[in-house]
């Protein structure tokens, strides 16, 4: 098999210029040192390529396409038992690692918060994610507070990942070109383990607070039922795009304190 045929309802878009390729394997920083690296939607192995050339990591591949996969078993017949046929999204991360483990991947702009929420449940075996997506997806993912792309993306990965947006690319450099532009970011585990708050209140708190992102707080919640003493609360008179992680914290916290 000479080459993999793209496929519109997978959202693959294939990378073909080499030196962009280098530059996001390049990205990795060994955070936290890590050995083992899982590329998501490899493709037809542009990144793969210099991936393997990196002596310090040991590199696992996942692909949903089967003609993908059949081309990567041709061509990377030394990753034998590292190509994965499968979807990353209902991968059991423990079938494969015993340690923690990178991400990195030019991943489907169709499911990419999908994986980002996967991200987020084994936050803790995941140091490191590098990963070139649409540019609207990354800047929004790397925006701070006061911004009005700052989201619910925004929030959750950024309350245990330090976030850097690295740089844009054309769409004149993938096969087929996609009709917006890409980004690649980084994403680095940060010093918190568990949020001073109810996680799973924390991510109800985030989502209503976005779901009405027009509205103050105290308008966006009132689906939460919050006491009396929370609605007087002066962070409430702000629009969720104005708060910090911290302050999300800060809220939920004092919601869970204040209903038992």
């Amino acid at each position: 098999m000479s080459k993999v045929r793209p496929k519109k309802h997978l959202g693959q878009h294939f990378l073909t210029d080499r030196n962009i390729a280098e530059r996001i394997v390049e990205s990795l920083s060994g955070h936290k040192g890590y050995e083992e690296v899982l590329e998501i939607g490899p493709g037809m192995g542009v990144l793969t390529d210099f991936l393997i050339n990196k002596e310090e990591y040991r590199t696992s591949l996942i692909d949903i396409d089967s003609e993908s996969v059949a081309y990567l078993k041709t061509h990377y017949k030394d990753l034998k038992g590292r190509i994965i046929e499968g979807d990353f999204l209902r991968l059991d991360p423990k079938t494969l690692f015993d340690k923690d483990f990178a991400v990195i991947g030019n991943f489907p702009y169709n499911i990419s918060s999908q994986i980002f929420f996967k991200i987020l449940e084994h936050r803790q075996t995941i140091p490191e994610v590098v990963c070139m997506l649409q540019k609207e997806v990354a800047e929004r993912i790397a925006s701070k507070e006061g911004n009005k792309i700052y989201g619910i993306l925004s929030v959750l990965l950024q309350a245990f990942y330090d976030i850097d947006y690295l740089f844009t690319v054309g769409r004149e450099v993938f096969n087929p070109p996609p009709k917006v532009e890409s980004a690649v970011i980084r994403l680095r585990r940060n010093q918190v383990n568990k949020l001073d708050c109810d996680e799973a209140l924390f991510k109800r708190v985030v989502k209503q607070g976005f779901n009405n992102r027009r509205k103050t707080l105290r308008n966006a919640l009132k689906p939460l039922d919050l006491p009396d003493v929370i609605k007087k609360m002066d962070l409430l008179n702000k629009r969720a795009e104005q708060l910090t992680v911290d302050d999300f914290v800060f809220l939920t916290k004092a919601i869970a304190d204040h209903k038992n």
